[in-house]
């Protein structure tokens, strides 16, 4: 409850630092506008006209089911990676033998085509939820499995003999010695896994259901309409940008107070 309270009294502290992300935003709109003055509309569609077709979109109750329905399986998705990736990437960790015999399983799945996934997936959950679930999490978790690995295995047993030699408690040694550290493996990969997941979602929706933004996605083109994919995709990256910047990076700012 004080780190939720301390990460609300120093919101406009992670407000302001998003300057930076803001003025990378306003570049790629540039460069954006340049491929359209060399393109045309059919290839590049002019930004200008892509955000009024989103603030159109926008207007309609329908975009937002849709929206909703991606956001869902996309949270779902990361959610079951990031835990039994931390879970089970920790326990690899603790022996030398698991964490060995891990790894090629971990390359396996990081090698594996979402496609192929995607195509398995749909001939074992049929067309729904599930297909679309599944391909999330097998896509992610990999990637959370490692994060979690390698934080385990590179913790320095020089801290940990320091931490005994003060006769430190087990908690005091969690959350000063072990937490930290791993803490700084696992949350990049969460953040990894964030944005596959929202990568992937997509694409399973496209080819496995009839909702959700991917849906509208194969509609868009279906009818040759470039404005209104590129609209539902900044749509889908804007909700993106939402999550990380106001709940991830607080949350991150917040426990690595330390690094300051």
């Amino acid at each position: 409850m004080n780190a939720l309270l301390n990460i609300i009294r120093a919101f406009p502290r992670y407000l302001w630092s998003g300057w930076g992300a803001m003025a990378s935003i306003f570049l790629f709109i540039a460069l954006w506008e340049l491929g359209y003055q060399l393109h045309g509309e059919l290839v590049l569609p002019e930004p200008a006209n892509t955000f009024v077709r989103l603030l159109q979109m926008l207007q309609e109750e329908q975009v937002w089911v849709e929206m909703q329905t991606t956001i869902r399986r996309a949270l779902a998705g990361f959610a079951i990676s990031a835990l039994a990736g931390l879970l089970l990437g920790l326990m690899a960790g603790l022996s030398a033998t698991a964490s060995m015999m891990s790894r090629p399983l971990a390359t396996i799945l990081m090698g594996m085509p979402p496609i192929a996934w995607i195509v398995l997936a749909m001939i074992w959950f049929g067309m729904g939820d599930l297909t679309v679930v599944f391909t999330v999490v097998v896509a992610s978790f990999p990637i959370v499995f490692i994060g979690a690995l390698q934080g385990t295995r590179t913790l320095d047993n020089q801290y940990e003999e320091m931490a005994a030699s003060f006769h430190a408690s087990w908690w005091l040694k969690w959350k000063d010695v072990y937490f930290p550290h791993l803490f700084s493996f696992v949350f990049p990969a969460w953040i990894s896994a964030l944005g596959m997941s929202w990568k992937i979602v997509v694409m399973a929706e496209l080819l496995s259901t009839p909702d959700g933004i991917g849906a509208l996605l194969a509609t868009a083109r279906s009818h040759l309409d470039t404005a209104g994919a590129l609209a539902l995709v900044v749509l889908l990256v804007g909700s993106l940008l939402l999550i990380e910047y106001l709940l991830m990076e607080p949350i991150k700012r917040e426990v690595e107070q330390w690094r300051d």
